[in-house]
């Protein structure tokens, strides 16, 4: 018996970071981190080049998905998205975006249907290209400075201290499982689990 053929991507599913060695774990980089976890553990590999980014298309909850890391860096993440959802007609409402939050302790992950960018720059790229704010998005705590006078820029482009390391990897089955709730319609389920 065979199982229906999935054709075009219904749903992409972005994680937010700057590319490059130098960004690797720090506190921007969570959305990358948790969605190459989410990769091996699907057993795929995000590295093909396409949309200005590095992307992997599988298929999950019998939807057809693409993973994507945009390499355009944070600020400009909207371009990447906007290029793969036109050119596969996707809604904004199947779209999930996972960044970093800084309002949220480490590893505490929050889930949103829409709503503004929070200041988020990767976020505001994206509503800016997208022209809505009626995506879905998973947002992974990773603490404030504890002085405010402090840069945040410094502060987000730090690295993540081994314990809040520990704490946000933590999380990252939470955010798969997320994801499959959001992906077969069950958003409200997963809201309920992980807020």
């Amino acid at each position: 018996m065979f199982g229906r053929k999935i054709t075009g991507v219904k749903w992409l599913i972005v994680g937010l970071g700057n590319p490059g060695k130098k960004y690797e774990n720090t506190r921007h980089n969570v959305g990358f981190s948790s969605v190459q976890y989410i990769a091996d553990q699907l057993k795929i590999k995000i590295n093909r080049s396409k949309f200005q980014a590095l992307t992997a298309t599988c298929e999950l909850e019998n939807e057809k998905v693409m993973f994507m890391l945009p390499q355009t860096f944070m600020n400009a993440s909207g371009i990447a998205v906007e290029e793969a959802s036109s050119y596969f007609k996707i809604a904004p409402e199947n779209i999930i975006v996972i960044c970093d939050d800084i309002s949220l302790q480490p590893g505490v992950i929050r889930i949103k249907s829409k709503g503004s960018s929070g200041g988020h720059n990767g976020l505001k790229s994206i509503q800016g290209m997208l022209g809505s704010e009626n995506y879905h998005r998973i947002k992974i705590g990773v603490g404030d400075r504890a002085d405010k006078d402090n840069d945040l820029a410094d502060w987000v482009l730090g690295q993540l201290t081994e314990s809040d390391k520990k704490l946000i990897g933590d999380c990252y089955e939470k955010i798969l499982s997320s994801i499959e709730l959001i992906v077969s319609g069950n958003e409200e389920k997963a809201m309920n689990l992980y807020n």
